[in-house]
Parts: C-alpha cells; structure tokens; sequence
C-alpha cells in the first residue's frame, strides 16, 4: 500500500485527487494540509467523500509528517512546493507537483512568466515532465515528476504525431483552446462568476500565457528542433473540459494522418483516437482520465485540423498525476482510473 500525503487539499485538483484516490486500491492518503482549514474532517469541506475518509482531517504542513509518507502529491499555487520539495526528496520521499514549480526546466524563464524568482533551481535537474505518453521510462525512475497542464496536455498530445513524424511546418503552428472555468481554480474572483461566465465566451492572454512556454517545451523536444505557436485560450461557460482545436500544415500530403496517429497511441490507454470524421466533445471525457482526438484535413488541402478533448481536472491534472503515481510504484498504470465519463 502507497502511503499518500496531499499539501493543499481544498482546491479542485486536491479534492479531484481525493476522489480519485478513494477508488485506489493500493494509495492511502494519511495525511492533507491545509493552513486555512487545519482541524476539519475532509468529508465536512466536501460531503461527496463522506464515508472515504471518516477520520482524515486537514492539518499545518509538516514535513516530519509529510516525510513518513512514500508520495506527497503538491496540490498548491506556483511557488509553495519551492520550499517543501528539497526537504521531502532529502528524507527518501517521493514528490508529484501539480502546480507549474519544475515544469520549466528553464529557471530564469519560469521567473519571467510567474513573476517571481525560481525558489529551487537546484531541484530542476531532478524534475520528470510527467507526460507519461512522452516520458514513462524517465517517470519510472523519478524523485520528482511535474504534471503537465492541462492546455499543455491537450495541445501535445494533438501535435506529437505530426511533430515526430516531421510532417508538419513547425513554424506555423496554431492552438486555439477552450477552457471550463474550474481551470481558474477554487479562489473567488470576478470572472469566474457564474453571471460573469455564464452565457459568454472570451479569449484571453492572446500576447502571451503562462502554459506557452511549457507547451512549446514539449512541442520542441518532439520536433527536434524551434517551432512557431501561436496559443490563444478561451474561457466558456461550462465547468469541467479542455477542447484544443490544433491547425498545422503539412508538407506531405500523400501521408494517411488516421493511421499515424492511430499507430502513434496504439499502446496508450489513456488516448483514444476516434474514426475519422469524429468531432470529440468535451462531456464524453467529464470526470475521465482520456484524451479524446479526432484528426482532419478539410477539402483534402495541406491543413491539418486536430481536436482534442480532455478533463481539465482529470488528464488535465490530478488524473494524470495518479497515473504517474500508477507508473512510479510500479502498479498497472489503470489503476483507479478506468471508470468512463459522466454523460449526460
């Protein structure tokens, strides 16, 4: 059994990594901080884990606590893992960050885009980027693995058979993306109102967000070599769900896209590659762990429209970081993951 501690358990992935985990049959979560909310049962906060974790309770961060565990999962804002992550890996503990702390193997980068310097620079050459359809050797191996975002996920998953295969002009490549708004997380501000969201689509950030340059990260080793991206994210009104149309030109159109990227997932069980001419919705990956893709080339020509689809809080997040934790300790990498999404 997998001994489990979570820091920051109130938000949406932490309380996603709770439901998740409860299904678990070999990860028990022993202990889950939260400053805020130290002393309250868990299943008081969220009565959808009544009869989960009767007797678990938030507590202060600790790291003698947190230490005792096998795997601490960060489930915080960028920034707090900085300061725990050393001294967790020190005792022999393994660490899975959800927050964007060592995505970025590039220190002075990150402090551009997160305003702030790197608070453990020295920690990014230990950093695992925990996309297990890119990385699972180096994931079975890791101390620290740094889950991917949930645009980041979406939008790699969608370009890598074309990267790879060299088929694409990597100088002009466009993600426009749709997001739910549980991607703004848990904390109350004005655009995440319901009379602010609702009934209204926006883009955002179009000169420049900060999952940009860890999708260009991935987008670059697949390619081997720069690319040119242009990411636009959109905010919609609708909970859960990431939906990331993907435009690329190739330069060979004599190559059948269905069967590269059929081939490319064949062996991934967390990737589905519909029928051509499928158009993915969002709500058929709700609370699932699936990446849902569809591949296009209108009226024959030399764009290739891919649509991807994915839980922003499930593949997106807290999904993804039980799969490496599945990948990590050696378990079958399904485990507690294969239920299907929520439809209606």
């Amino acid at each position: 059994m997998v001994k489990v501690g979570i820091v920051g358990g109130t938000g949406y992935t932490g309380v996603e990594l709770l439901r998740l985990l409860a299904q678990h049959p070999q990860a028990q979560v022993v202990a889950i901080t939260s400053r805020s909310e130290a002393g309250l049962p868990v299943a008081d906060m969220y009565p959808n884990l009544r009869g989960h974790y009767d007797g678990l309770a938030f507590s202060v961060p600790d790291t003698k606590t947190l230490a005792a565990c096998d795997v601490v999962f960060f489930a915080t804002p960028h920034g707090v893992a900085h300061s725990l992550a050393g001294e967790l890996l020190a005792a022999g503990t393994k660490v899975i960050d959800l927050s964007a702390d060592f995505r970025l193997q590039d220190a002075d980068l990150w402090a551009k885009w997160y305003g702030q310097p790197h608070g453990a620079p020295e920690l990014l050459k230990d950093a695992v980027y925990g996309l297990p359809e890119v990385n699972r050797e180096q994931i079975r191996q890791a101390r620290l693995i740094a889950v991917p975002g949930c645009y980041p996920t979406a939008t790699q998953l969608g370009f890598l058979p074309l990267l790879e295969a060299g088929l694409a002009d990597n100088s002009r490549l466009i993600a426009d993306c749709k997001s739910g708004v549980s991607g703004a997380g848990r904390g109350a501000s004005v655009g995440s109102l319901f009379c602010e969201a609702g009934e209204s689509m926006k883009a955002y950030a179009v000169n420049g967000h900060r999952h940009l340059p860890e999708i260009t990260q991935g987008l670059r080793r697949a390619a081997g070599g720069d690319v040119g991206l242009t990411f636009v994210p959109h905010l919609t009104p609708m909970i859960r769900g990431i939906h990331s149309t993907l435009y690329a030109t190739v330069v060979d159109k004599s190559v059948d896209l269905q069967a590269l990227f059929e081939k490319r997932y064949a062996d991934e069980p967390f990737v589905d590659v519909m029928p051509a001419g499928s158009h993915p919705e969002t709500r058929s990956v709700r609370g699932a762990n699936v990446c849902r893709i569809a591949v296009h080339r209108p009226q024959g020509g030399d764009l290739v429209v891919v649509l991807s689809v994915i839980d922003n809080l499930v593949k997106g997040a807290s999904g993804q970081a039980v799969q490496n934790l599945n990948i990590l300790f050696g378990l079958d990498e399904r485990m507690g993951l294969s239920h299907a999404g929520l439809m209606p």
